[in-house]
């Protein structure tokens, strides 16, 4: 049998320590030097394209929804020329053109209740299509004027089609990450 007699000083201990913690902190700043210098040599590679595709249509889809009308909203400039494609019923109010009304889909709010939500739309022969009646539209984002600069979708094609199984639309959330093009 082996013994060690083993005398454990304080200050050896906080010398020691000190010393781990004083290598643990150089590394870390070296490594954030690294990482901070080796992004400035290859910011250009980095650099995402966010241009909007003047040729891809996207297709918005009642998941969505929301989140994307949300969007569109608080960034106009971002999103003009965009071309979308989606579905909901035809909403009018008194004060609207002949040739608007709103594409719209149901909020659910919770409590069993409701709010109408929908993009503002442009299209020459829009009386043809009854309130509350349901189409699908492709068009084009532009900016226009209602109670304030507001996102107008000038429309390109329009067809009647039938309403949803799940006809509502979830309220947008937090999860959602913007970007310049809508999918």
């Amino acid at each position: 049998m082996i013994i060690y007699n083993v005398k454990l000083n304080k200050k050896t201990i906080f010398k020691a320590c000190l010393a781990i913690m004083v290598i643990i902190c150089i590394s870390i700043a070296v490594a954030g030097i690294y990482n901070v210098m080796n992004y400035l040599e290859n910011k250009d590679k980095n650099l995402v394209d966010d241009s909007i595709p003047s040729s891809e249509v996207a297709i918005i889809k009642p998941e969505n929804y929301t989140n994307i009308l949300k969007e569109v909203h608080e960034d106009i400039d971002t999103y003009i020329g965009q071309k979308i494609s989606f579905s909901g019923y035809v909403y009018r109010l008194s004060n609207f053109n002949d040739d608007q009304f709103v594409l719209a889909r149901d909020m659910d709010i919770g409590n069993r209740q409701t709010l109408i939500v929908g993009f503002l739309c442009s299209y020459e022969n829009a009386k043809e299509f009854a309130t509350y009646s349901w189409v699908n539209i492709t068009g084009e984002i532009t900016k226009g004027y209602y109670n304030g600069d507001i996102p107008i979708i000038k429309i390109i094609s329009i067809e009647k089609t039938t309403k949803p199984e799940n006809a509502s639309v979830p309220l947008p959330d937090d999860s959602y990450v913007p970007t310049s093009v809508i999918y």
